[in-house]
């Protein structure tokens, strides 16, 4: 019998996350043994296939076309250009390619038919594909999951409540909706959030209530510590102690059993200790390369450097899910419908964004 649960509350996320430390590893260890092999760890590569010029406000991110930046941009990458990285990736240990476009939301258009092109060319790698494009309709979902999608990523970043404090130009259930229409595919679903970001542990529990009472909750679940870059309204917030990650991994451990729960964003910071503790709490995915679409990220061979020493082993593709079966466009059921979709603009302003947005204009 399953022992899933999806009617967690606030309070007992808190009580969770609040607990003596090793009590916390304790129970978060067990339950991660119960469900996983513990020395099992899945890698993937994140790439950036068009950065920059996006106009959201997000006010943790510096591909915001808003904030005055070091980002480089770029259009849109080749089919070509993508597949030469995902080679790359396989050759350096990842299963999966996660895909990411600076995009508020996915247009039909020759552009997408690229992305979907991306997806039918990693997909006959027998690699993992996973994309990020923002939001995304019902028959867009469907057309990537005929491509050969195999996870969509569409984080919450913080809870409900603190959601109005870092982004006035998309709403919170938008991504629930995005969610919910991935969920009317195969594809399955990544979707976790940010810490560091100013918030409360009280937001940090109210993100992983709104995540673990999903059915089915997510299959993978990143947790990022922000990375502050100048120029962003976060570029002053403190950087993330190894103990709030920690227990920010453990506690998605205990109330996500099932999930893959991934240490991404803001490892540069963290010591191999630090890394080594939260593989013990619970995680067992990372992302790989030198770079998380623009900021440092630990490179490929420190990583298997630190997997040797700790004993870990790569996962290989396909262990949670078989693989998806690509249908060629000329064969496609699902057509570009020329959506315009009304995604939310709640417009409210959020002071400390509206002051980056001005500086050094």
């Amino acid at each position: 019998m399953s022992n899933i649960r999806h009617n967690w509350t606030k309070e007992e996320i808190i009580a969770i996350y609040n607990k003596p430390l090793m009590d916390l590893l304790y129970e978060a260890a067990t339950i991660h043994r119960e469900h996983h092999e513990p020395n099992v760890v899945q890698v993937s590569t994140l790439l950036s296939i068009k950065t920059g010029g996006c106009s959201e406000d997000c006010g943790y991110c510096p591909q915001s076309a808003r904030y005055h930046t070091d980002i480089e941009g770029n259009e849109l990458m080749t089919v070509s250009q993508v597949k030469a990285q995902a080679l790359r990736a396989k050759s350096g240990g990842s299963s999966r390619v996660c895909m990411g476009a600076a995009w508020r939301n996915v247009k039909d258009g020759p552009e997408f038919d690229q992305v979907l092109e991306m997806v039918r060319t990693i997909n006959k790698l027998d690699m993992e594909v996973c994309c990020t494009l923002g939001m995304i309709t019902e028959n867009q979902a469907k057309r990537l999951a005929e491509a050969g999608l195999y996870a969509y990523n569409h984080n919450l970043d913080t809870s409900e409540d603190y959601y109005k404090e870092v982004i006035s130009t998309r709403g919170f259930e938008d991504r629930l909706q995005t969610i919910e229409n991935v969920r009317k595919t195969k594809i399955s679903v990544c979707s976790g959030g940010i810490i560091g970001m100013g918030e409360s542990v009280e937001d940090r529990a109210g993100m992983l209530v709104a995540l673990a009472t999903l059915n089915p909750q997510p299959e993978s679940v990143p947790i990022n510590a922000l990375v502050a870059v100048e120029g962003t309204p976060m570029e002053d917030e403190k950087p993330v102690e190894i103990w709030e990650m920690v227990r920010m991994v453990a506690t998605t451990r205990i109330v996500m059993p099932e999930t893959q729960v991934r240490l991404s964003a803001g490892r540069m910071n963290m010591s191999r200790e630090g890394q080594a503790m939260c593989f013990f709490a619970g995680a067992n995915s990372i992302f790989a390369g030198d770079k998380l679409l623009t900021t440092p990220n630990p490179n490929v061979d420190d990583d298997m450097k630190l997997f040797e020493t700790l004993g870990l082993q790569p996962q290989k593709p396909f262990i949670k899910l078989q693989q998806p079966i690509t249908v060629e466009a000329s064969d496609s059921e699902f057509v570009a419908l020329g959506e315009k979709p009304k995604w939310s603009r709640p417009g409210h302003i959020i002071e400390k964004n509206i002051e980056a947005s001005m500086k050094n204009k």
